[in-house]
């Protein structure tokens, strides 16, 4: 990973309206221009995109794969909020471009929406409202149900399912929850019981969404699994609409098999068929989930700061198409990310043949750190010279797969004379090569072997690889020819391995790129092998 220094200011288009806090963080950074241009049309975004680093948007934006079409300068989206529906992931990654959210910042704001949706629903609190406020009195028609003692199927355990089923406790009702990525043992802390989908379905009272809105989790509820409800049961969705067949769930309320519905969310918002709305045994809010002062400024704070910190210093904090880490983590990780991308680059120089497999192994000290953002920042370096177009942690291993290059990764016990090792092997149709790098402090990281010859360079900058025989004379007529080139030489690292005369390697730190005419006199020396000109 190398920090950005470009000079030029950091762009940031605000596409949709958040905190004035918000806007003055990213405002009041040096170096950074921001742009507020909200309620663009379709086409005027695509058009403007592309003039920006970074783009925010709330869930009103929709940024689809036609808006990303010609993404331009664009490396990151800032989705203020959860959801990520409104963006088109797949478009984004190939096209490189991270997309962030704030996945806590309104949680709670949701849970207590998704709370008063239930004591509304329970009590008939907005339709008993409405007749008072007409001049109605009609406490015999209102007749409403207790909590206490009630069943809560809370189907999604992340963030905000969690905070609904803590509250959901304190107001003394019996929770099962669904979540096939949370542990049995995780939602026993929480006082809740985890059941199949089908189970929880038929067994509560009240039915509470907290998910996602994917291709797997669309209509979820449908007309299907609503007949297999509780009959008399009640469903709230302030999650994402389309996760119930609204057709179906108008069929049950009419048909009473459910016997009420809270929605603060629809399959089309607004929503133009109003017959789900009005109909007597819904509450209907117009998407309010995280619509109170403290969640939107939250929100907007929270992805001001991970646009700011991303454009400055490359962190990537609750990313959703690539592997997230928190700041800690970040710190602790971006070091041997870059390391990972400098070996990457290194590699893709010094190959020869076309590539078909490269191998990210860890070891000792290093094999603690996820492997995942390892292996996407070692192909980032591997594929930044020879792909036309940006090439970015979050598309590289789209792009490595698109020309048939497998990524694999692993760990290993190996015994190694170094505390942690990463170690790159690329496999091309004609052969292997291998690089390896360490760190003898955390400022200070090392190649260290080149296919498994011990050398020690500083992988930056300028270099001249040299694969040559191990005869005398070599490395001398090689500065002579450098500095008929006028190339400064700033170092000179040699190894030598134990396969005879052949096996001899030199990294030579140049102050100036060697001129394609000086590579072209050194390969020609009788005892060099291979020579390349490496930047990295």
């Amino acid at each position: 990973m190398h920090a950005d220094t470009d000079p030029s200011p950091r762009r940031v288009l605000v596409a949709d309206s958040i905190s004035e806090r918000g806007v003055a963080l990213l405002r009041d950074t040096p170096g950074f221009e921001v742009v507020v241009r909200t309620g663009l049309p379709a086409a005027e975004l695509r058009a403007a995109v592309g003039a920006f680093d970074a783009l925010v948007v709330r869930s009103a934006t929709k940024v689809t794969a036609d808006v990303l079409a010609e993404p331009g300068r664009l490396r990151a989206i800032g989705r203020a909020g959860t959801g990520v529906d409104n963006i088109d992931l797949d478009a984004a990654t190939r096209a490189g471009i991270v997309v962030m959210n704030t996945p806590g910042g309104n949680s709670v704001a949701a849970a207590e929406l998704t709370l008063a949706h239930l004591l509304a629903l329970a009590r008939h609190l907005p339709r008993a409202d409405a007749d008072l406020r007409e001049g109605r009195w009609e406490r015999k028609r209102y007749v409403g149900v207790e909590l206490d003692g009630k069943t809560l199927g809370v189907v999604g355990l992340g963030r905000i399912g969690r905070e609904v089923a803590r509250r959901a406790r304190g107001l003394r009702m019996e929770v099962l929850g669904y979540d096939p990525y949370v542990s049995s043992q995780a939602a026993a802390d929480l006082g809740v019981r985890v059941a199949p989908l089908d189970e929880l379905l038929a067994s509560s009272d009240f039915v509470t969404l907290h998910l996602p809105l994917s291709d797997e989790s669309r209509h979820l509820l449908d007309a299907r699994r609503i007949a297999s409800m509780k009959r008399g049961a009640r469903v709230i969705n302030c999650a994402r609409g389309g996760l119930v067949d609204e057709a179906a769930l108008l069929a049950a309320l009419d048909s009473g098999q459910l016997a009420g519905a809270a929605l603060d969310v629809f399959e089309s918002e607004p929503p133009t068929d109003l017959a789900l709305v009005r109909h007597p045994a819904v509450v209907a809010t117009p998407h309010l989930g995280a619509s109170t002062t403290e969640a939107q400024e939250r929100v907007g704070t929270e992805i001001a700061a991970k646009i700011r910190d991303y454009l400055r210093t490359g962190a990537i904090l609750d990313a959703v198409n690539f592997p997230s880490m928190d700041r800690e983590a970040f710190a602790e990780t971006a070091p041997i990310l870059d390391l990972a991308e400098r070996l990457g680059r290194f590699l893709s120089q010094i190959a020869e043949g076309g590539f078909r497999r490269l191998e990210v192994r860890t070891v000792g000290t290093l094999a603690r750190h996820s492997l995942r953002p390892l292996a996407m920042a070692a192909t980032k370096g591997l594929l930044s010279g020879i792909v036309e177009g940006a090439v970015s942690w979050v598309n590289a291993a789209g792009l490595a797969a698109e020309r048939g290059i497998a990524v694999e990764e692993s760990r290993s016990s190996d015994a190694s004379p170094w505390a942690g090792l990463l170690r790159l092997t690329l496999t091309t149709d004609r052969g292997v090569t291998t690089v390896a790098g360490t760190f003898f402090a955390s400022d200070r990281p090392r190649l260290v072997e080149v296919d498994g010859v011990s050398i020690e360079s500083r992988a930056v900058g300028h270099l001249l690889f040299v694969r040559n025989r191990d005869v005398p004379g070599v490395v001398g007529r090689i500065g002579t020819i450098l500095g008929d080139a006028s190339v400064n030489i700033a170092g000179i690292q040699l190894g030598r391995g134990s396969g005879g005369r052949d096996g001899a390697v030199s990294i030579l730190e140049v102050d100036t790129p060697v001129p394609a005419e000086a590579v072209a006199r050194i390969a020609a020396l009788g005892d060099v092998l291979l020579v390349r000109a490496v930047e990295v």
